[in-house]
């Protein structure tokens, strides 16, 4: 299975915290499974920590390559794919990730309910 990690998910397996459920721990500890980090989880990360609502520490690429994550650039076509999305979410990172899972055929690992709303894309909950 290919994975997509939103944000909290990743905020999550980096931080060991006990929100992520077992399925979706089990399936990003699969090595038989490919996780994806987008470069929106980056972005997003950057943004909150500059406001002062999140506190991580280093890097979002140290920690993507010490999980051995395989980062997702933002591409064009992934930005046409969001012009394509219903209008069920107004949060920008959230659509984006939507937007790369169904261009890239990624399962999108996620607890946003507000996310599962989309239809042609693959979610597992988090």
């Amino acid at each position: 299975m290919r994975l997509l990690l939103d944000t909290h998910v990743f905020l999550w397996w980096w931080s060991d915290a006990a929100e992520l459920g077992a399925s979706a721990r089990a399936a990003i500890a699969d090595p038989a499974n490919e996780v994806f980090v987008s470069a929106v989880v980056a972005w997003e990360i950057v943004i909150k920590r500059a406001l002062g609502k999140l506190g991580f520490e280093g890097t979002v690429a140290t920690a993507v390559a010490e999980e051995g994550f395989t980062t997702l650039p933002v591409s064009v076509a992934h930005v046409d794919e969001v012009a394509r999305l219903p209008d069920h979410h107004r949060d920008p990172f959230d659509r984006l990730l939507v937007a790369q899972a169904r261009v890239e055929s990624l399962t999108l690992v996620t607890s946003d309910p507000f996310v599962r709303r989309y239809e042609g894309v693959a979610l597992l909950d988090a």
